[in-house]
């Protein structure tokens, strides 16, 4: 199969269940999609997002190893919102390694305190920070108090809902 070719041919959750199912297990085929949605152009790295936030469900153990370039690429000036926010959806579900700990902790921070940053990404953000609470109960009253700033402000249904399970979470 050409994995780009496939991922531009349709964009549909019945393309996406094929392409998951087709990367499977296999490793090369996952850092081929990987190099797709880490540099090619707004529309693949969109569509392999979708693909790999599935790979994450079904096999979470086989983007472990690439953590730390999909960190590093949310982290990047001028990266397409779908890097952030698949990355940022994945990092929900999967153990982060302790070496990236503190540079999810300062990208999730920077997300969630970006008022311009889709409710999605900042969703995603806050559920990643109140995980990491676990492990640092002092960033708590931090994420505490960007969560009720921004539900002062005047925040969206999903962040609202969101907010709500975090800050039952963090008492």
């Amino acid at each position: 199969m050409d994995l780009r070719q496939a991922i531009l041919q349709e964009h549909s959750r019945a393309q996406c269940l094929l392409i998951t199912k087709w990367v499977g297990r296999d490793s090369n085929r996952l850092a081929v999609l990987l190099a797709l949605f880490m540099e090619d152009e707004y529309r693949v790295v969109q569509r392999a997002a979708w693909i790999i936030s599935m790979i994450a469900q079904e096999h979470p153990d086989m983007l472990a190893p690439h953590l730390p370039k999909m960190v590093q690429r949310m982290q990047e000036d001028g990266v397409p919102v779908a890097v952030k926010r698949n990355v940022t959806r994945v990092l929900q579900y999967l153990p982060i390694p302790e070496a990236l700990h503190d540079p999810v902790m300062d990208t999730c921070f920077m997300l969630l305190e970006d008022v311009q940053e889709t409710i999605a990404v900042r969703c995603f953000a806050m559920t990643v920070l109140a995980r990491l609470a676990k492990a640092y109960p002092d960033i708590s009253r931090s994420i505490r108090l960007i969560i009720e700033d921004t539900l002062q402000q005047g925040a969206s249904p999903a962040f609202r809902s969101r907010a709500r399970k975090v800050l039952k979470e963090l008492d």
